[in-house]
């Protein structure tokens, strides 16, 4: 028996922002929706050419407070060819939140505060 990954939950407050954040600072775009028939939720997936892995957002019309993220002790990593030119382009989005330069590591954070690790893809 195998088992493959094929996608991740996000819940996002603001679904446009978060899709524009994904865009902007990952290159990930819209692969395809699913909207509840009575609106109730939104649920839109997001991937790049690089792998066949999906980040599944999915948006929650009742939902009224910011989502309870305890300590953020988990994230979604992501490799990157060219370590310097992410980093620049994530300092000047301002949504590096910890850096592990003896590591050669640091996090980004989504709209929703979910933290997102950038590794260079050659270690």
């Amino acid at each position: 028996m195998k088992f493959k990954m094929i996608h991740e939950n996000y819940n996002v407050a603001d679904l446009d922002k978060s899709l524009k954040f994904y865009d902007e600072a990952l290159g990930l775009k819209e692969t395809r929706r699913k909207t509840a028939e009575d609106g109730s939720f939104i649920i839109v997936y997001v991937a790049n050419e690089e792998s066949d892995f999906e980040l599944e957002l999915t948006w929650l019309r009742d939902m009224d407070r910011p989502y309870d993220l305890g300590d953020c002790e988990f994230h979604l990593a992501f490799s990157v060819d060219d370590y310097e030119a992410a980093h620049a382009k994530h300092e000047a989005m301002g949504c590096i939140c910890f850096e592990n330069k003896a590591m050669g590591i640091y996090f980004i954070t989504d709209p929703d505060g979910y933290w997102l690790e950038i590794i260079p893809a050659k270690r």
